[in-house]
């Protein structure tokens, strides 16, 4: 059940994930220092946060944006992709700058491979950000490139620690996870309610042999409602409720991986926010994830149908195991 304030309101996902523009290349090699590579299909279109914001969006919950998108044609196709997806936009545009690019280049093996540059979204204020009004149950996604930027850093990690505790913090560190500044890390981990890393990412951080040591390194120096470390096509471990839960994954040809780390973060904390159980949130966001490598492309997140139907289809697989059962 969604959940609800007395008034009737829903809450929502708020995603404070940076959006950008992505250019997609789908190539077979990367080229050589100099060389040239041949694309055999491309795509412009919104990305970075969008990615997590659309997945959620068509699983049919109220979603949120709180960034800066700035003015200019980037922007201004970010913001028509973010209004035609149904997603709230929480600040006002302003100048001087465009809102950022990001180059991807997607090989033969679905690897993708990031050339960035930012813009105006690394410009969001403070004042921006303390004008939001919350609603009673919402969850705020933050994201390791929002406070990987020294200057945004500044804004964000401040407001966040006066947050109202009442507002639920999911957080991605990213893949640039090592060059957060340590104790801008752990500020935002201090206020951090769910953990959500890669496995990669999870090893880096806890310097730990297996995701099961990674969770137990996290909870065991802060107070987490729970971690989530996903595991590609194996699925992905949990921990919540002082249970350990090893939930797997579907099996799929996979075409492009840009975004599915981001397609199960926004599935897994919609489904949390709309009161599913932990496991059930976990297996809808691992078949959400395989639905999404399917695609060529940003943002392709399925919508709840396309997921409902496949998780009825595989209804036998994958059934999350519990590997430490509440005490």
């Amino acid at each position: 059940m969604t959940l609800r304030e007395p008034n009737g309101v829903t809450s929502r996902l708020v995603c404070l994930d940076t959006v950008m523009v992505d250019v997609a290349l789908d190539i077979g090699d990367l080229p050589p220092r100099g060389g040239d590579a041949l694309s055999s299909q491309r795509t412009i279109a919104a990305g970075g946060g969008f990615n997590v914001m659309s997945a959620a969006r068509r699983q049919g919950h109220d979603v949120a944006y709180l960034g800066q998108l700035g003015l200019g044609p980037m922007a201004d196709l970010a913001r028509a992709t973010l209004e035609g997806e149904g997603v709230e936009i929480l600040v006002n545009p302003r100048g001087p700058l465009d809102l950022g690019l990001c180059i991807v280049l997607v090989d033969q093996g679905a690897e993708r491979t990031f050339v960035t540059s930012p813009g105006a979204e690394l410009t969001l204020s403070g004042d921006e950000l303390r004008r939001v009004r919350w609603r009673e149950g919402d969850v705020l996604y933050v994201s390791g490139y929002d406070v990987v930027y020294p200057d945004l850093a500044q804004v964000v990690v401040p407001w966040l620690s006066e947050l109202d505790a009442g507002v639920v913090v999911g957080f991605d560190p990213g893949p640039r996870a090592l060059d957060i500044d340590d104790s801008v890390r752990d500020a935002v981990l201090s206020r951090t309610n769910w953990l959500l890393l890669n496995d990669a990412e999870a090893r880096l951080l806890s310097n730990a042999d297996s995701p099961e040591k990674a969770i137990r390194y996290f909870t065991d120096r802060y107070d987490f409602d729970g971690v989530v470390v996903r595991l590609g096509a194996r699925g992905c471990v949990v921990r919540a409720r002082e249970e350990l839960w090893d939930v797997g994954g579907f099996s799929v040809t996979a075409r492009d991986t840009n975004g599915a780390g981001d397609v199960h973060n926004g599935v897994m904390l919609a489904a949390l926010v709309a009161g599913e159980s932990v496991e059930v949130a976990a297996r809808r966001a691992n078949a959400a994830a395989a639905l999404s490598v399917t695609v060529f492309g940003p943002a392709t997140g399925p919508s709840q149908r396309a997921t409902d139907e496949f998780l009825e289809d595989r209804a036998h697989e994958a059934r999350p195991v519990v590997l430490e059962p509440n005490p």
